[in-house]
């Protein structure tokens, strides 16, 4: 059975660093792209970061500088080190990979 199980998110304040992890199951994360992506209260879905097969990576802009996506194919998991988190950041950040969305972990960055 295929699943995504993220974890590490939570409160922090402007400024501060939160570093994520999608434990993949069922498949094996070398194979594939995997992604980070999140979505705000009531905003749409918005990827963030992706790391392909040969650990090329893309961010988007308001991130850049800032997140980095990782990988660690011995122990089946992605990351998403995030740093000098802003108030817009907040958001549930959700792992992927084509066709399949972990559950989420919730980021809230607020004083």
């Amino acid at each position: 059975q295929v699943q995504l199980v993220e974890s590490g998110g939570g409160l922090v304040r402007p400024g501060g660093s939160l570093t994520l992890s999608c434990v993949a199951s069922g498949f094996m994360i070398s194979l594939y792209s995997m992604s980070w992506a999140r979505q705000a209260p009531g905003k749409e879905l918005e990827y963030v970061s992706i790391i392909d097969r040969y650990d090329r990576t893309t961010y988007i802009e308001s991130v850049k500088g800032r997140f980095s996506i990782s990988r660690d194919n011995a122990k089946n998991t992605v990351y998403l080190q995030m740093n000098n988190l802003r108030p817009e950041d907040t958001a549930v950040y959700y792992c992927q990979k084509p066709g399949t969305r972990g559950q989420g972990t919730q980021v809230t960055v607020s004083t």
